[in-house]
């Protein structure tokens, strides 16, 4: 009788501890739901969301690279403690510094015309590449692709948006 409560107690205590880690896990999303520079969903593009931890203290949630890097360039004084990432798979944050990149393949990248990725396991990044391409990378090579990427990413993002605006007003007019 008492080897099977101290199971229960040992399973309830397992499932608790788990639910306080994906509470813990979504608790960026709750903070920043969505992404001060773009506007993204956090939520739904929680396989490319960011959490940059500054040495200051302060912290910052974007829906991708792309926004991450704008938010770096515009706290140029301000350090990165940590920068954590959405593992493409499972949306679990993981370090960036940690993570498996892939760069490119023929998957749609957020905010880019050439998609990064992160991934946990080196398995799954590996069995991304062969199922969609792209090149294995550092996170540092990362973020080089994406300033090398960002002109022409905004323009890509300036013009469908112009384009949905435009649809938006015929919309209205019919």
């Amino acid at each position: 009788m008492m080897k099977g409560k101290m199971i229960a107690i040992v399973v309830v205590g397992l499932f608790l501890l788990q639910t306080n880690l994906v509470f813990a896990q979504d608790e960026d999303i709750q903070k920043y739901p969505s992404c001060k520079y773009c506007g993204m969903d956090r939520l739904q593009f929680a396989h490319s969301r960011v959490l940059i931890e500054y040495e200051d203290g302060t912290t910052q949630g974007t829906c991708s690279l792309h926004c991450t890097a704008i938010d770096l360039a515009l706290n140029i004084d301000k350090a990165p403690k940590v920068i954590y990432v959405g593992d493409f798979g499972t949306k679990k944050l993981v370090n960036t510094e940690k993570a498996f990149w892939v760069i490119g393949g023929n998957r749609m990248g957020v905010m880019t015309q050439r998609a990064k990725w992160a991934f946990e396991q080196k398995k799954d990044a590996e069995m991304f590449m062969k199922d969609n391409g792209g090149a294995q990378a550092s996170f540092e090579e990362a973020m080089k692709a994406v300033y090398e990427d960002m002109y022409l990413d905004t323009k890509m993002i300036r013009e469908r948006r112009k384009m949905r605006k435009m649809k938006t007003m015929e919309h209205r007019h019919n």
